[in-house]
């Protein structure tokens, strides 16, 4: 190593040590990028790859936009870090009938970052990660958003596989490049349930932390770390399962959009001869922004956001800190779940709401004379009636409240401002709260997602109906050894 690429990685590591542990206040640094394509030891990959393995032993950074394409596998050794360069917006791209196989491990996870200095890195630093597969989507071959040339996903295979994603940590990934044409964290087209998809992180994404467009892939253990949009989006007939999901949000960063933690539609035309999203979901805790009464972005809007003619269904979960729990964004995805024949069901929750409003039912008006009579006061009625729990109000977002479902403000939020977060928060949930006990798994939902999983070739993914408790924690926090909630400062 030269001389003055050493002294370089010496003073980053002492600029890092500077830097506030957390990103709402990060500190800036002069110091050349310690780790750029010039570095020894750095490889390059760009345009289209071939097979081949990634190792541990080396660092790697994506220049521009690189794709595996078809029959062909990109294999990543535990504990490899792979960096998106800034400057050509580095994004890799998982064609049809290509693989990724990415397996870390709890102590070695797989790292896709910024190939920023540490104290410079931010959301948009780089296009993120782009599976895509040959599952069903509810349009004709579309392109995937934020890629060009254009690379399309899709197919009639739900149980398509794409490879294997686990213990891996996607930071600084997503570009808004134009309105509704970004990438995200890591974005999912038509990607099949023969994908293995689980303990996941995405943290500062400059859009939505993970998207999915249509395909039947399954997940769990999935977190969404400081993004700028929505946590959890998922769009064109999306039926996989997911289970154990947290969601986190900084106070000041939000999308102009609106900023939700699930974002759920069936796709932007309303057209109810498409097929639904239908994706059950159970047990993830989604922490807003909103405690104490400190400031937040006035973009954040909605726990849970259901768009036009979603079906999803959600249980066993908890959402605080947003300023209205749920909003049906729709006529459509209202009659979806509190119709005559409901195909969606929201049911044994907990929202706790800062707006006194706990529901809304805006967007109803743009749908015609069929509409009369629905209200914000029907959301509400329709949740309350199927075994949820809401509380609205300044009481619900105090540090108290966030405690009462299992969330220790001074072990995620930090001590001093509700503005920051703990370096190494914990999650788990022991004793003495509403959250421990009452998950129920006994609707016939769960049955009938997991019968499209037992289909001939399917995965057979089951959902855990063992755990007992509301939310995505129990007495063990599943984020321990492989996460990072302070990638701002790391040093690679």
């Amino acid at each position: 190593m030269k001389i003055s690429k050493f002294i370089t990685r010496k003073l980053a590591s002492y600029a890092a040590v500077a830097c506030t542990a957390f990103a709402f206040a990060s500190c800036s640094s002069d110091v050349v990028d310690p780790v750029g394509p010039d570095d020894d030891g750095v490889v390059v990959l760009q345009g289209d790859i071939t097979t081949r393995t990634l190792t541990a032993d080396q660092k790697y950074l994506l220049r521009g936009q690189v794709f595996v394409r078809a029959n062909q596998t990109l294999t990543i050794e535990p504990g490899t870090v792979i960096m998106g360069e800034k400057s050509t917006k580095g994004t890799l791209v998982i064609d049809r009938d290509a693989k990724i196989m990415s397996e870390g491990t709890r102590e070695r996870p797989i790292i896709m970052t910024s190939n920023q200095a540490p104290g410079d890195r931010d959301r948009g630093d780089w296009g993120g990660l782009v599976l895509l597969g040959r599952a069903r989507v509810n349009l004709d071959n579309p392109a995937v958003e934020g890629i060009t040339p254009a690379v399309n996903y899709g197919g009639t295979d739900d149980n398509n596989n794409t490879g294997i994603l686990t213990f891996l940590r996607v930071e600084f990934a997503g570009i808004e490049l134009t309105p509704n044409n970004e990438t995200n964290g890591i974005t999912l087209g038509g990607v099949g349930r023969g994908t293995k998809f689980e303990n996941i992180q995405v943290s500062y994404g400059g859009d939505d932390g993970i998207e999915w467009f249509g395909g039947s892939v399954n997940g769990k253990n999935l977190i969404v770390f400081a993004t700028w949009d929505d946590c959890f989006d998922i769009d064109n007939g999306f039926s996989g399962k997911l289970q154990f999901g947290l969601g986190i949000r900084y106070p000041s960063y939000a999308d102009q959009s609106e900023s939700n933690g699930f974002e759920w539609d069936t796709d932007g035309d309303n057209n109810l001869s498409r097929f639904k999203t239908s994706t059950v979901a159970t047990n993830f805790t989604i922490i807003g922004p909103a405690i104490d009464g400190n400031s937040i972005n006035a973009n954040f809007r909605h726990a849970v956001d259901l768009r036009r003619n979603v079906a999803g269904s959600i249980f066993n979960s908890v959402f605080v800190g947003y300023p209205t729990a749920l909003r049906m964004n729709h006529l459509s995805a209202y009659n979806n779940y509190a119709g005559t024949n409901p195909d969606g069901v929201i049911q044994n929750n907990i929202f706790f709401a800062r707006a006194a409003a706990t529901a809304a039912g805006s967007n109803l008006t743009g749908e015609g004379a069929n509409l009369t009579g629905i209200t914000a006061a029907n959301v509400l009625q329709y949740l309350q009636a199927n075994g949820n729990t809401i509380e609205a109000g300044a009481s619900a977002q105090t540090s108290e409240a966030y405690t009462r479902v299992g969330i220790n403000p001074n072990l995620v939020f930090g001590r001093r401002v509700r503005t920051e977060y703990a370096i190494n928060p914990n999650f788990a949930v022991t004793s003495g709260l509403i959250t421990t006990k009452g998950a129920k798994f006994d609707h016939a939902k769960f049955n009938e997602a997991e019968a499209r999983s037992a289909v001939a070739g399917g995965d057979n993914w089951k959902f855990d109906r063992a755990v007992t408790f509301v939310g995505a924690f129990g007495a063990t926090d599943w984020t321990q050894g492989w996460t990072n909630f302070n990638p701002v400062a790391h040093v690679y």
